[in-house]
């Protein structure tokens, strides 16, 4: 038995009349009420804790910052504790310095008396000698 044209289309305008609400019923192009609601509860529960996370995120992230504050703090601290070694340093050095010009100007003079007695003495000797019989 064949189908004449206008029974087949018929059959097409029937079928694409009804065709989407045969697709909603089996599929879930139009989820029941029921898992609607469960997909509102399950994204509700996901913001939330998207939410909890952020908060948790931020909470971190402040006390990371605390922390490196307190840290460069300390290391500011142990700057100025090398700061005032080196000026302790640069003190002494300063004071061995004086000492070492102190030593040098003993030995200065050291050297012109030295000189002058041994000059003194040499003339001394040879004035003895030429005048000596």
């Amino acid at each position: 038995m064949a189908l004449a044209q206008q029974d087949l289309e018929q059959i097409g305008e029937y079928v694409k009349d009804h065709i989407s609400d045969w697709i909603a019923e089996q599929s879930l192009g139009k989820p029941p009420v029921v898992y609607e609601i469960e997909l509102r509860e399950r994204m509700v529960r996901v913001e939330e804790e998207l939410k909890t996370q952020r908060e948790l995120m931020r909470e971190g992230f402040n006390t990371m910052r605390t922390e490196m504050n307190l840290r460069f703090e300390q290391v500011d601290k142990r700057f100025e504790q090398v700061d005032k070694r080196f000026e302790q340093v640069d003190k002494r050095f300063e004071s061995v310095q004086q000492d070492i010009r102190g030593l040098q100007q003993r030995m200065d003079s050291f050297m012109r008396w030295s000189f002058g007695v041994t000059i003194g003495t040499g003339g001394l000797i040879v004035g003895i000698l030429k005048f000596w019989p």
